[in-house]
């Protein structure tokens, strides 16, 4: 018989917590069509969920389009996370 024991094991691997993560990124150079720029001509995203999600994303962002006009990206983790959901535009 069979224990049980390692099934079980590889069931709560999937129920792990995810690890949250909450970033706010700076990008800048030359990415056209942006109208909701920071007054010195940056683009600000924050952005929060899953850190392989969160990471899969910024990939995205990075390898895209406009990769290419993009010349410096930074980025600092959040206290808070984001609470908007979706895309939003903000003023504050």
């Amino acid at each position: 018989m069979r224990s049980a024991a390692p099934a079980l094991q590889q069931a709560a691997k999937f129920h792990e917590p995810a690890t949250m993560i909450s970033l706010q990124v700076f990008y800048e150079g030359n990415v056209q069509g942006v109208g909701f720029r920071l007054p010195d001509g940056r683009v600000e995203l924050q952005v929060t969920g899953e850190q392989n999600e969160v990471r899969t994303f910024l990939d995205h962002i990075a390898r895209g389009e406009l990769h290419a006009l993009i010349h410096k990206q930074t980025e600092q983790k959040l206290e808070k996370p984001v609470t908007s959901r979706g895309f939003d535009i903000r003023h504050d």
